[in-house]
């Protein structure tokens, strides 16, 4: 379908070096593309959906977004409330997303909605929706405290109709396949911060070193140079844990308790670093002349968006409940 045919720690590859990308925007608006909206899609879809939504997605010739996230259903996704009704060979879709991702310029969505009134975790799938059918409305482009490079929106669906071919896989087992497109992102998110940390840690040696309070280099301080050294050790630990996940799940094994655990970490190591690196630069670091104070911003989303910090450690709970007892 146009791909390269390499296996997931390619993808991994790739996300590590968009950190070069001295923002959090565009690596996050391209995983949504390789890593958020089409994995149930490429395991799932059609050989015609495939072809119409897949080929050029993978081209660049169109952009892609994941509708999930409603504004009374974030990370607690059994609870979504858009619902697309069957009646003869369409689905008719009303409700609405919230927090997407690219959606202002999104030519298809995967969308995830309930398509039947049974269990919550078995009345969801997943479709392809055409953003310029009749019905669709992008209410607005929501202004963001970090990621401001990447437009977010709230979008509605008044009477959408969309063709029943369009069903990824089976009806009633969206869930399921959100819950695998999660751990790819999650993985991916997880990537995407390593080198930017790394990056923050590095500038902020550069900067210390250079900068003079009364008469000796910040870094001169043992505090300083210390806590460095401590940031840096985190950063690689969580480059072996994401690494140890990748190996495990490029092998077929479930990573979702792997996954879970790198992203939390992640998300909480990004606002240790930033913060901890910022408070360095002293007053610059409160400008917006600096990488750390961008770095700071963008990657606060990452113990929020994909799955909160709260429910990264839910799940991790309950794979720890499914061990035996000692």
């Amino acid at each position: 379908y146009g791909g390269m045919g390499l296996d997931f720690s390619y993808n991994i590859a790739v996300a590590e070096e968009l950190g070069n990308i001295h923002c959090g925007g565009i690596p996050m608006a391209i995983g949504v593309q390789a890593g958020m909206a089409t994995p149930a899609l490429t395991r799932f879809g059609s050989d015609e959906l495939k072809k119409q939504f897949l080929v050029p997605t993978i081209a660049g010739d169109v952009v892609a977004c994941l509708g999930v996230s409603e504004a009374g259903a974030g990370s607690d996704v059994a609870n979504i409330k858009t619902t697309a009704v069957r009646k003869g060979d369409e689905y008719v879709i009303n409700g609405g997303k919230m927090w997407t991702t690219s959606g202002c310029q999104a030519d298809w969505m995967c969308l995830l909605a309930n398509t039947s009134e049974g269990p919550l975790h078995r009345n969801k799938s997943l479709l392809c929706l055409p953003m310029n059918l009749p019905g669709i409305h992008v209410a607005k482009k929501i202004d963001k405290l970090g990621m401001r490079s990447s437009d977010t929106a709230q979008i509605f669906f008044e009477d959408v109709r969309v063709p029943s071919k369009n069903l990824i896989g089976e009806e009633g087992k969206g869930f399921t396949y959100q819950m695998l497109q999660f751990q790819e992102e999650r993985l991916w998110a997880v990537a995407t911060v390593l080198t930017p940390l790394e990056t923050i840690i590095q500038e902020t040696i550069d900067y210390t070193r250079q900068r003079k309070v009364f008469d000796q280099s910040v870094l001169h301080n043992q505090a300083v140079h210390f806590r460095l050294a401590e940031l840096a050790t985190e950063v690689e630990l969580l480059r072996s844990l994401l690494y140890r996940a990748v190996a495990l799940y490029v092998e077929g094994n479930d990573v979702t308790k792997f996954a879970s655990m790198a992203k939390l970490k992640a998300g909480r190591l990004a606002r240790e670093v930033t913060d901890s690196c910022l408070q360095f630069w002293g007053g610059m670091g409160f400008t917006s002349e600096v990488l750390v104070s961008r770095f700071y911003r963008d990657l606060r989303l990452l113990s929020i968006g994909g799955g909160t910090d709260e429910t990264m450690l839910s799940i991790i709970c309950k794979y720890m409940e499914t061990l035996p007892s000692k």
